[in-house]
């Protein structure tokens, strides 16, 4: 049991602009996954190739945030975060003018790499002003401001791709951007320690992820984020063929459904806030980690089983609302690990979620078969292995303490 302690209480507005920035790869993958089907037919591409935009993207944002993790502890929170908005606003208009699909998916990409500036510095300032439990307790509470995204953005899309252009929603994407830069330069304060400019400037950066990428318990928290977020990406990746083309589902329902799978999230996340008031993250994320990798291999037998819609989408909601036991609590376990180096590992942490989730999204995708069958596989193998690496790597072995 997790003693209760006086615990800090972050502001409304300072909640909110963190959620903003954690939200931004969110917003800008779930509001335009509607208008895949219509972007492809613009262009007159197959729909393979209309998602290399969300490829395009996902690499973006899996290099940039290796380059703005180091660069956040060297000179600041501040100045790579309004860069990164600067370049993301940019690259939204780029896409809103976009000739050809060369041109979108190279938007994209440059959208990714504006985009996750407000991702690692966003995760960064919980860690320079939080503890371990109280990381996962933010962090938690940042899903709530996450969450919206996915519940709000498809239906937006949705609605917007039945009577108007898709490149009305990379228009909005940009107003998104100009609103988010102005907050940040009014309102976050820099909260980078001078302990933490002394140790960066004291090594590189391919020194400092070096470094990290030998200490065993940051890889483990590592991996199993990545892994169970590997089922999101997945899921995003592929959820508008799965529920627009296989199920039937309209534009505007598969907007729904999108907001019912986020709902579980966060509502899950809410949970694992109220239990981190009496029991440690790492604690709550062992029996997490394997009960997911259950819902994953249940969500396979179901897929196997060629179940219909309605059981089918109800194995998909079980098994992605796992994330909310997961995400938080292995993101903070990840960033106490080291915390002189917290812009780095975040990098780091957020550079391997979206690769793998990239890796995840394109192994579903060349086994596509018309059916649930290979994304259900691929998100009950990456929840497996997940558990695997939390048990072998993260948690402490025995005699090495208790969990934290």
């Amino acid at each position: 049991m997790h003693a209760p302690t006086e615990r800090p209480h972050p502001s409304r507005g300072t909640i909110l602009l963190l959620g903003s920035l954690t939200a931004f790869g969110a917003l800008t993958i779930d509001l335009y996954l509607p208008a895949l089907p219509a972007i492809a037919r613009d262009f007159g591409v197959d729909a393979a190739a209309a998602q290399h935009t969300l490829v395009a993207f996902f690499i973006g944002i899996a290099l940039g945030q290796l380059v703005y993790g180091p660069i956040s502890d060297r000179i600041g929170r501040r100045p790579p975060l309004l860069f990164g908005v600067g370049v993301y606003i940019i690259a939204s208009l780029g896409c809103v003018v976009a000739p050809t699909i060369d041109w979108l998916v190279l938007g994209r990409f440059a959208q990714g790499l504006g985009c996750c500036a407000g991702m690692v510095v966003a995760r960064s300032v919980v860690r320079d002003r939080f503890d371990h439990q109280d990381s996962a307790r933010i962090f938690s509470l940042l899903t709530l401001v996450l969450g919206a995204a996915p519940m709000i953005a498809p239906t937006i899309g949705g609605w917007l791709v039945g009577f108007a252009s898709w490149r009305w929603l990379f228009g909005i994407l940009a107003g998104f951007g100009v609103a988010v830069g102005l907050a940040v330069f009014f309102r976050l304060d820099e909260s980078r320690s001078v302990a933490t400019e002394a140790k960066a400037r004291a090594e590189t950066p391919l020194a400092a992820y070096a470094d990290l990428l030998q200490q065993r318990r940051l890889l483990g928290y590592l991996a199993v984020s990545a892994l169970n977020g590997a089922t999101l990406f997945s899921y995003i990746a592929g959820s508008s063929d799965l529920v627009i083309t296989i199920w039937r589902f309209t534009p505007q329902q598969f907007g729904l459904v999108f907001a019912f799978i986020a709902f579980g999230v966060i509502g899950s996340s809410q949970v694992n806030r109220w239990l981190l008031a009496r029991h440690a993250a790492d604690r709550i994320l062992a029996v997490a980690a394997p009960v997911s990798a259950l819902c994953g291999l249940a969500l396979l037998g179901g897929a196997l089983a060629d179940l219909g819609t309605w059981p089918m989408l109800a194995l998909f909601f079980v098994t992605l609302t796992s994330n909310g036991f997961i995400g938080a609590n292995a993101l903070a376990g990840a960033l106490a690990v080291d915390p002189l180096r917290s812009g780095s590992a975040s990098g780091l942490f957020g550079s391997s979620s979206f690769m793998v989730g990239a890796g995840a999204a394109t192994l579903a995708g060349l086994f596509h078969d018309g059916t649930a069958r290979p994304l259900a596989a691929v998100m009950a193998g990456g929840l497996c292995l997940g558990t695997l690496a939390l048990y072998t790597l993260a948690l402490p072995r025995r005699g090495e303490g208790e969990l934290s």
